[in-house]
């Protein structure tokens, strides 16, 4: 089964930089994404550790503090990925992190779950 692209939307009560910070660094992933996160290769691959149990996933694409890209070193397929993107509105200038991933079809809506666990961990740290 081919996985499918989704995208979720969380409106944050932070800072792009501070939020930027959170998403896009070892120290600032590991307070609310993983157990633990380390880097190699000059920063260009992440170590991502839950329960004791790590996956490498390596830096695509960044740009400060807008978004940053991931591809998990699992994924043979280029096209699947999984990113942190900061909009602000023009007009409210409301904060918010669209995530964008993939999963089979029948994982998605498991996948959001844990997502929407992952960000009231995120909202934890920054006071949100």
């Amino acid at each position: 089964m081919e996985k499918q692209k989704f995208q979720i939307e969380y409106v944050l009560n932070a800072s792009p930089k501070v939020l930027y910070n959170r998403l896009a660094t070892p120290s600032g992933l590991a307070e609310w994404f993983a157990d633990d996160v380390n880097f190699e290769n000059n920063m260009q691959t992440y170590i991502f550790t839950w329960d004791g149990e790590a996956n490498k996933a390596d830096i695509v694409s960044k740009k400060e503090p807008s978004y940053i890209r991931f591809t998990w070193d699992y994924d043979e397929d280029e096209d699947i990925y999984f990113e942190f993107k900061i909009h602000v509105d023009e007009l409210t200038k409301d904060v918010s992190l669209v995530i964008t991933d993939f999963a089979e079809p029948d994982e998605i809506d498991d996948a959001i779950q844990l997502w929407n666990k992952q960000i009231e961990n995120l909202k934890h740290v920054i006071g949100s």
